[in-house]
């Protein structure tokens, strides 16, 4: 496993970090002992960073995370999570519920600190309240131990910018932004790196677009990106080879990105995907796909307010 440093935080994390969505069972109905299988291999793997939020599973992410945790070091593993959306139209940002939210997760993770706190979707709220309100309560909350480095996290890019203008936070998390399909991010890490902006990005596979499954019925990619993701996949196939590790080593390998959260509850996925992330990847395979996708990239989706894309 190869680790980088996370902006100024002094944390080495994994180039690979454990997306904990899944026990939640949000994708699909989940055997517990099997996510809790999931986290441990990643673990002995090498993983030392885990993102959950309260709003997977409706807190039962971290509900069995919390279980799957309980017999591991605590000073093996960075452990983040989330404050400000619990449901899919739930959000609320008020410093009153951002601190209460951080008490009932440490109770549900069962740990005594949290690493990272991140507000959760960021564009979904007034981002001016982020800065006035929620930051500043989740600073006096690091203040108190009960939290150690503070984020945001969110889909349209403007929203970083906005808030790290107006005030300092230690990570952002971007999603779908760093893909074969979309790098759109890499156009913000010039700005994130002068101000010392750890950064996690999460979706390599797009939300599922790269994967030979397909996107599932509720993506919000357009019809055109769906269609061009499907034909690279088929590509792929066509070659031998898979585009979801593809995908997986194409995300890993850009050094100002300290981590890309990958997320199965199953063992034998989470093992691949740490398999892949340690080999070569096929340029030529990459050249390939990347002018399948061409016509499509950096195409994404609006997300939240209007106002905040």
């Amino acid at each position: 496993m190869e680790y980088r440093t996370l902006g100024k935080t002094g944390w080495q994390v994994s180039i690979l970090g454990y997306g904990a969505s899944s026990l939640g069972s949000e994708f699909r109905d989940i055997d517990e002992a099997e996510g809790i299988r999931s986290v441990r291999v990643s673990l002995d793997a090498g993983v030392n960073l885990i993102d959950v939020s309260p709003y997977y599973g409706r807190t039962t992410a971290e509900t069995v995370l919390g279980k799957a945790l309980q017999t591991v070091p605590r000073d093996s593993y960075y452990l983040a999570t989330k404050v400000g959306r619990y449901d899919k139209d739930a959000f609320d940002f008020s410093a009153e519920h951002v601190t209460r939210s951080v008490d009932e997760s440490l109770r549900r993770l069962r740990v005594n600190h949290i690493d990272l706190i991140q507000c959760h979707d960021i564009e979904f709220g007034s981002l001016d309240q982020v800065v006035d309100e929620t930051l500043p309560a989740l600073r006096r909350l690091q203040d108190s131990g009960k939290v150690r480095r503070v984020g945001i996290t969110g889909l349209p890019l403007n929203a970083f910018r906005y808030v790290i203008d107006r005030t300092s936070v230690d990570t952002i998390l971007s999603y779908c932004h760093y893909s074969l399909n979309d790098t759109a991010l890499s156009g913000l890490l010039p700005y994130l790196d002068e101000r010392g902006v750890g950064v996690i990005s999460a979706s390599p596979l797009s939300m599922r677009l790269l994967t030979d499954r397909g996107a599932p019925d509720w993506h919000p990619a357009p019809a055109e990106v769906r269609r061009a993701c499907a034909e690279a996949a088929t590509y792929c196939a066509s070659r031998g080879a898979d585009i979801a590790q593809l995908a997986v080593q194409f995300a890993v390998r850009e050094p100002r990105i300290q981590s890309t959260i990958v997320g199965s509850a199953d063992p034998d996925h989470m093992l691949r995907n740490i398999e892949w992330a340690g080999e070569p990847i096929d340029e030529r395979l990459l050249a390939a796909v990347q002018r399948i996708l061409e016509p499509v990239h950096n195409m994404t989706w609006s997300s939240g307010r209007p106002e905040n894309n």
